[in-house]
């Protein structure tokens, strides 16, 4: 397992990884039927007179006919049984110490991230609950990151298996600590988070997409992508950890209307979702918490790579028009389809 490296110039973070194309192709590992190809489960929820229930792999003995299956890929991206070995600057490198889990979302080799239905996103958030609860028990967990990727036909993708990654850190990741400076810079001049300002303050409804009782979809101001969009608790909250079920419910049914709503309106996108949340054991360093979407709709240009400024050849304005209209047909057929 490599160590962590940090760049000296930049400060960025990058981990040596091979890669994993376990979950690829029509033969899937994550599919029924393989589960001997992957590790044994950690957990295994089967669904049994109407009622899941929580099983495992033990000693051989594989659980079958399940409706989401969560195990330690055999590539993980980090290790609790990393080395031991530090860098010093420039030079600065450290174990690539963590635990990483693969959560399968759904036993049906044709659905994907935005074709799984309201109640089986809502069993997936539930069991991600249930990982960040125990990771924050585990030694060395500083932060718990939650992210799914899909790879669609524009960028080549080859139809990988439905799946959400849970991957710890020994530290706070960048991206999320730009996240708590900015929010702890916002509560001492404005005396309010970032996104509370976005939601309640700034937001002139140009850039709303979808709203539920407890959630809000928008277009953020300042995209790195077109299309992007955010998924936040109306309410201030720092963890999804800490949600009831009803509020599950709720933002089960925005993320498949949203997701599905991107996928119906660009045929063949690429995308990824990613899980900003507070850092449980830092207190003091806590965020809003929420759900970035990124389609992958443009490749960026040395702009953006080189220099952080991003070329987007869709306003967000435009972008949520769209993507509000998308998401109603997508509910309307939901609806009709229950």
């Amino acid at each position: 397992m490599e160590n962590m490296r940090v760049d000296y110039v930049s400060g960025r973070f990058m981990i040596v990884h091979a890669g994993d194309d376990s979950a690829a192709g029509p033969n899937s590992a994550y599919a029924p039927g393989n589960e001997d190809r992957t590790n044994p489960s950690v957990l295994s929820l089967v669904a049994r007179d109407g009622i899941l229930h929580r099983h495992q792999d033990i000693d051989g003995q594989i659980v079958r006919e399940w409706q989401i299956r969560v195990f330690e890929p055999r590539n993980p991206i980090v290790s609790t049984a990393t080395g031991n070995q530090y860098g010093v600057v420039p030079f600065e490198s450290q174990p690539a110490y963590g635990h990483h889990y693969i959560l399968v979302a759904s036993p049906d080799p044709q659905k994907t991230l935005a074709t799984i239905d309201t109640e089986q996103w809502s069993n997936i958030l539930v069991v991600v609950q249930d990982r960040l609860r125990w990771l924050y028990t585990q030694k060395g967990v500083s932060y718990v990151g939650v992210y799914a990727d899909h790879d669609g036909a524009l960028e080549g993708g080859i139809g990988a298996y439905p799946h959400l990654n849970i991957v710890t850190f020994k530290i706070i990741p960048p991206a999320i600590e730009k996240e708590i400076i900015s929010h702890r810079k916002s509560q001492e001049t404005r005396g309010t988070c970032p996104v509370c300002s976005v939601i309640n303050d700034d937001e002139s409804g140009d850039r709303i997409i979808m709203k539920t009782d407890n959630f809000v979809a928008y277009c953020p101001w300042s995209p790195s992508y077109p299309l992007e969009f955010c998924i936040a608790p109306l309410r201030h909250a720092v963890s999804i950890a800490k949600i009831s079920q009803k509020e599950i419910d709720d933002l089960a049914m925005l993320i498949r209307t949203t997701i599905g709503g991107l996928t119906s309106m660009v045929d063949g996108v690429s995308y990824s979702i990613v899980f900003h949340l507070s850092a449980e054991r830092k207190s003091s360093r806590q965020i809003h918490w929420h759900i970035k979407v990124y389609p992958m709709t443009k490749k960026w240009t040395g702009m953006e790579r080189g220099y952080g400024i991003h070329l987007n050849d869709v306003s967000p304005e435009d972008a949520a028009r769209r993507l509000k209209s998308s998401c109603k047909k997508e509910f309307a057929n939901m609806v009709s389809a229950m």
